[in-house]
């Protein structure tokens, strides 16, 4: 998911870091992510930029803050600054109580509903998708309930702030170790299982991958290309690393592309307590849209 700076490598030496370079690089994180750092993440910042400091030889984060302001004119390296100070963390059918919700309720619903008013269309969207775990889970789920041969309408769009982990995710090839969440009906319904030199690997078969676009978003754009109206919308251990004001203005722009009766699902230390009249809460950290009268 696209998340806050985690913790430093083992026996990192702390780095040489001034209150004025902490300052401006926070500020200047926080205008183009939001994400949120507190005073203890200033040697992690460090150590995360350490790396494009390097490759740009440059001496201070001082230098550092210049380029990214002065002579990043296309923002190549605004990209290259995210990448290295996002950690993304994700497995498949992770917080299973939110597949179990589609499953049971969500998509029966839609299910039942949707052919009444002569649409057959279904829009998901995986916000904060990683390296696309949750986009295939997402996958996997509602084709176990809307089936190829009933020809649904479905698309799932499955967007990051992460360039490196979007490509990742593109390929959906993993780790078999990363699969084993996956139950093995499935995994052999919807992965192909590596041989030869692929021995170890799994990759996602096309009735996985043509459901799902891959797309670079930030969060703190201020217009976002897609349009919806979304069923459900993902969004989950992306606001925790944002301040209140952030979240507030994040989860009215998300509410805003749901359906009426639509679904937000969040991670499980993420809450709404003031989302407003618009949405209500109707299972663990899942949020549905109210109609508006």
């Amino acid at each position: 998911m696209h998340a806050s700076p985690s913790q430093l490598p083992a026996g990192l030496p702390t780095p040489k870091i001034s209150d004025a370079e902490f300052r401006q690089l926070r500020d200047f994180i926080y205008a183009h992510t939001g994400i949120a750092l507190s005073e203890h993440k200033r040697a992690l910042i460090y150590a995360r930029l350490a790396r494009r400091l390097r490759h740009h030889r440059l001496a201070s984060l001082t230098e550092y803050y210049a380029l990214l302001t002065e002579r990043d004119p296309e923002g190549e390296e605004l990209v290259e600054m995210i990448n290295c100070i996002t950690t993304n963390k994700t497995e498949f059918f992770r917080e299973p109580h939110h597949f179990r919700f589609l499953t049971e309720r969500a998509f029966p619903q839609i299910r039942r509903a949707r052919p009444l008013t002569g649409s057959r269309r279904v829009r998901l969207w995986s916000a904060g998708t990683a390296t696309g775990e949750e986009a295939y889970t997402l996958a996997i789920t509602v084709r176990e309930v809307f089936p190829l041969d009933e020809s649904w309408d479905i698309r799932i769009l499955a967007t990051d702030i992460d360039t490196r982990v979007l490509a990742h995710a593109e390929r959906g090839e993993y780790a078999a170790e990363q699969a084993a969440r996956i139950p093995a009906p499935l995994l052999s319904r919807y992965f192909y299982t590596g041989e030869g030199g692929n021995t170890g690997f799994v990759r996602a078969k096309p009735v996985l991958k043509d459901l799902i676009r891959f797309r670079r978003l930030n969060l703190m754009d201020g217009t976002w290309p897609m349009r919806g109206p979304f069923d459900v919308i993902l969004c989950r251990n992306v606001i925790i690393y944002f301040d209140r004001p952030t979240q507030r203005r994040v989860v009215e722009r998300l509410t805003q592309l749901l359906r009426p009766e639509g679904y937000l699902m969040l991670g499980h230390s993420e809450s709404l307590l003031d989302a407003g009249s618009r949405l209500r809460h109707v299972s663990q950290s899942v949020y549905q849209c109210v109609a508006r009268t």
